[in-house]
Order: C-alpha cells, then sequence, then structure tokens
C-alpha cells in the first residue's frame, strides 16, 4: 500500500489530473502562449564557450534526445500557439530545424529498431514486439559501433522490445516505460514521473561518464506518450497543473465528424484509432482536458532537454557536442476522428528534428530546412559526425550533408532510397520517399502473440486461419490495418494492400489536410499511373 506523504502525492495529483480545473475544460478565451517565464523552464543553457573542459577529445559527443509520441508541430518554433517548449525553440536558434522529418514507419518499436539499424522495417525484418531479427547484427548497429570505435554509450528511459539488451550492449543502461509514475527503488521508494527519472538517470550518466573518452547518451523519454490502461491517459507533474489554465487549445479543421467519415470504410468504430479517440477527444471538455495535459508533458521533457543541456555547459563540453532532438512518430490529436498514429497521413509520419551541431557553419544557424529526411538518416549522420565509417546496409544519408558540405543539393530525384553506403560527394537530395506499416493485430491479441515463443506463434496464426467468419470480421475491425504510401510534397499516394485500396490527395495543391481523394478523379489519372509504379519500385528497394 502507498503510504504517508506518497500517498498523498499521488492522491493530489490524481485529484488535479481527474478534475484539470475549469479553465481546463470551459474557458472560451482564444488560445495565446504564456510568458515562458511561467513554465519553469531555462530558455539558455549554461555554457562554457572557452569549452575549457573538453577532456581533450577531438571526438564529438553525441546527445539524442528521443521524445515519445511528439508530433511535428508540438513546438514554439514550429508556430504552436499553445504549447511552451522554450528551450527547444532556443536549441533551434542555435542549430538548424527540419520541417519535413519523417519516419519511415509511424510505431514505436518499429520505428525505434530503424533507428538502432538505419533501416527500413522491410529490411531490419522487426514487426512485431517479440521479433529480434535485429539484434543478430547488432554489431552492425550506430551504439554499436560507437562504443566499438571508444565512445562511452548510455541508454535511459524506453527500449520497447520485449529482448532487452545485454549488458555487453551498453556501457550504461537503466531501462523502463509504460507508466508514468515509478517507484525507486521498486516497491518501497517514493514516487517519480517518469520524465524526473529520465532526467535523473541521465544525469547520473554524464557525471559519472570517464572524462578521457567521448560519450553518446540517448535519452528516450517516455513522455508525451499517454499510459495505456490508464483512463487518465497523460498524468504531468503536479507542479506542471497550472500550466495552460487560461487557454483554449485551438481544434483541428478535420477534427469533424465529415473528415472521420471521409476514411475508407474498414476504419470501423472498432479501430483502435477510433476507440482512443473516443478515450481523449470527443467531448470538448475531456479534448481540452487531455491536450493540456499532453502539453503539460511536453514542457517537462523541455524543462529536462535544457537541465541536462546546462550540465554539459558546466562540464565544458557543450560546444563539443551533437545535440539532437527528435522522436519516434507523430500522434492523431482528433484529426480525421483518430487518435494514436500508424497511418500515412501527416499528422502520424511528421516529427520534429532539431539538430545543434559544432561544425555547423554560422550561416546556417538558426536556419530551418524543408527537405525531406527521415529516421533512416539518423545512424548514418550520427557514425559521420563520429568519423566512422557507415555499414553498407544502412539505407539512410548523412543529414549533415544538407548543412556541414557545401557541394550539397537538394533538387532532385531519390534514386538511391534502397540505400547503400553514403557517399562523400551528396549529389541530390531526396524529393520523395516510401513509407510501410504492418497490420496490427487487435490489442489483447496482440499482448498475446508478444509474449508467444515462436512455435506457439506459428500455431497461433493457424487458429486465427481457421477462425469462424464472424469472428474473422469482428477481428477485422479491431486490426490496425496494413499501410503503405509514396510521398511527395505536391501529392501523396496511400495503398491499403490487406484491401487493395488506393487513394490520391493533392497536399500542395489546396488539400494539405488530406480530404479529398482523387482516386477516381480522372484528371489525376496520370499521376496515379505514374505514383502506382514508382511506389513500386521504391517498395522492392527498400527490401
Amino acid at each position: 500500500p502507498i503510504q504517508n506523504a506518497d500517498a498523498q502525492k499521488l492522491a493530489s495529483f490524481t485529484k488535479n489530473a481527474r478534475v484539470a480545473t475549469a479553465s481546463d475544460e470551459g474557458t472560451n478565451r482564444e488560445a495565446a502562449p504564456e510568458s515562458q517565464n511561467d513554465a519553469g523552464t531555462e530558455e539558455e543553457p549554461e555554457t562554457n564557450e572557452g569549452n575549457e573542459d573538453n577532456d581533450g577529445n577531438e571526438k564529438l559527443n553525441i546527445l539524442l534526445l528521443y521524445a515519445d509520441d511528439w508530433r511535428h508541430d508540438t513546438l514554439g518554433a514550429a508556430g504552436n500557439p499553445v504549447v511552451k517548449t522554450p528551450v527547444l525553440d532556443n536549441l533551434a536558434r542555435r542549430g538548424i530545424r527540419f520541417t519535413h522529418n519523417c519516419v519511415t514507419t509511424s510505431v514505436c518499436w518499429i520505428s525505434r529498431v530503424t533507428l538502432w539499424t538505419g533501416q527500413y522495417m522491410s529490411r531490419h525484418k522487426t514487426v512485431g514486439l517479440n521479433d529480434t531479427a535485429f539484434l543478430s547484427y547488432w554489431n552492425e548497429t550506430f551504439p554499436a559501433l560507437l562504443r566499438r570505435h571508444g565512445y562511452h554509450t548510455g541508454l535511459v528511459g524506453k527500449w520497447h522490445l520485449r529482448s532487452p539488451p545485454v549488458a555487453n550492449k551498453w556501457d550504461f543502461a537503466r531501462l523502463y516505460a509504460g507508466k508514468h509514475y515509478y517507484r525507486r527503488p521498486s516497491h518501497t521508494g517514493p514516487w517519480y514521473h517518469v520524465t524526473e527519472l529520465n532526467e535523473m538517470d541521465a544525469t547520473t550518466f554524464l557525471k559519472q561518464r570517464p572524462r578521457d573518452k567521448p560519450f553518446f547518451l540517448k535519452v528516450a523519454f517516455y513522455a508525451t506518450h499517454a499510459e495505456d490502461g490508464n483512463p487518465l491517459q497523460y498524468l504531468p507533474q503536479n507542479a506542471s497543473m497550472g500550466l495552460y489554465r487560461n487557454v483554449t487549445v485551438p481544434r483541428a479543421k478535420t477534427h469533424t465528424r465529415e473528415a472521420w467519415r471521409l476514411l475508407p470504410d474498414f476504419i470501423t468504430p472498432q479501430n483502435p484509432g477510433r476507440i482512443r479517440y473516443n478515450m481523449r477527444h470527443n467531448e470538448t471538455n475531456k479534448h481540452q482536458r487531455m491536450m493540456k495535459n499532453f502539453y503539460r508533458m511536453a514542457t517537462e521533457v523541455d524543462t529536462s532537454c535544457g537541465r541536462l543541456m546546462k550540465l554539459l555547459g558546466r562540464q565544458g563540453v557543450l560546444n563539443n557536442t551533437l545535440v539532437i532532438f527528435t522522436t519516434d512518430n507523430g500522434l492523431f490529436q482528433g484529426e480525421h476522428g483518430l487518435a494514436d498514429k500508424w497511418y500515412p497521413h501527416e499528422e502520424s509520419i511528421r516529427v520534429p528534428l532539431i539538430i545543434k551541431d559544432p561544425r555547423m557553419p554560422k550561416e546556417k544557424i538558426g536556419t530551418v530546412d524543408d527537405n525531406f529526411v527521415l529516421n533512416i538518416d539518423l545512424a548514418p549522420t550520427i557514425l559521420s559526425a563520429a568519423g566512422i565509417d557507415i555499414p553498407e546496409r544502412m539505407q539512410g544519408r548523412d543529414i549533415s550533408q544538407l548543412y556541414y558540405h557545401p557541394d550539397a543539393t537538394t533538387n532532385g530525384d531519390s534514386r538511391e532510397q534502397g540505400g547503400g553506403k553514403v557517399k562523400e560527394e551528396v549529389g541530390e537530395w531526396r524529393n520523395e520517399f516510401f513509407y510501410e506499416h504492418p497490420k496490427i493485430p487487435p490489442p489483447v491479441l496482440a499482448r498475446q502473440m508478444a509474449a508467444m515463443k515462436a512455435k506457439q506463434f506459428q500455431r497461433a496464426v493457424k487458429q486465427m486461419a481457421s477462425m469462424k467468419a464472424k469472428q474473422m470480421k469482428m477481428a477485422a475491425k479491431q486490426t490496425i490495418p496494413a499501410s503503405e504510401a509514396l510521398v511527395r510534397k505536391e501529392f501523396k499516394y496511400f495503398y491499403w494492400p490487406d484491401y487493395k485500396v488506393e487513394q490520391l490527395f493533392h497536399v500542395g495543391g489546396g488539400d494539405p489536410y488530406e480530404e479529398v481523394d482523387l482516386v477516381n478523379n480522372p484528371q489525376y489519372s496520370d499521376i496515379m499511373t505514374e505514383m502506382r509504379e514508382r511506389h513500386r519500385q521504391l517498395k522492392e528497394m527498400v527490401v
């Protein structure tokens, strides 16, 4: 049982989160950012401009700040009128922000394996939570290569795969995720918010690291992911509950019944995206409460990022550290009548990316880049910054070529999409990419199958094949259907392979919210034909 101060803390939080405030749910005032000073964040991390304590290292240190379920516009720097992210906004002013950074598969665990490997799902073969194929070639992932080349490596927070990394894969690892509050020590210690633990463990790594080696640290924040199974969904820290009280979070243009009805027929009310929508966004007061708690958690992550960078500044190594902020996938927050991610829409696949690189030319500092960059690019980017050769099987490209190498051009095609070693000469950057997402069975069945051994898994698949028609129909309604896309700035082509359904949206021609399906419009038949063929080509290239 929870006792004394711990009980009071948790009870107080639960009351606050349930009730929110009258302002959370009922205000009609227009949304406006409050003073940054009220956010409790540090706008300018302390730095040591002289870099006096750089430990004699010439190699860059690398800090990867990796949030969860954080879409591209959850930043003040991206124009969000409500959320306060002064630290990350300042990081963008000191570095470069990419407006069209996308994930190749919008779901937590697959995106994380793509990060480690620099590969599409079709190549790294990690589809389910119990898939461990990528561990067989862990030595070719960027953390392993960094460690082999003398880096002190650390992972804090969310791992999210059934097989945790063994001790010999990291120099420092503290892994946990799934809840917003934890006791430490377990069962007996005080309660901490998961973001507090992320910051505490990252601080421990940075203070205890050997000073004669460069370091790599990934801080895998669990925020702003919802706490699945908890009706409150988003549980910020008590100290943050005063934020955003006197604002109304704007409702998205496609947060309507009409937009929901425009989705393909096989996305039914039993679809997990619709079920989670009803948990979070189907009522005005509920939507306001959920969004404000979501933003509170985002501001908490922002604050922690600032404290970690301040620590690096006090240690005198911030100016010799490559700092990257990004996340695993985007998030529907009522758009198209959905919640969560998975599908190829902009809200799901576009995520923030900010890079502060000590090598960056002055004319690039504080700029914004709208080229397509992908999560498969992060592994090659990090290895390149460390001066390590990029493995042939990695499919991404070194993003620093867009701001560091003078021969980069950005007006070309992505014919090399299938991968291979990144060459020193940049050539043309991509202007399109292939997106993929697997079918995910109903949640209960998915959890059961994830815990199965290989033989049990195959047996379950056979049992599913023998289900009666009525059972199959219900299971299909609760399934996250597979989806694919060819993404360009002008047009987006969707393909739903389970149903052989195609869609076409003119996102650059007056339909940025993907509402008008042109698939049956004869005026666009030539574009459909070309994009269908190009989609097929890229799909073959990513294997």
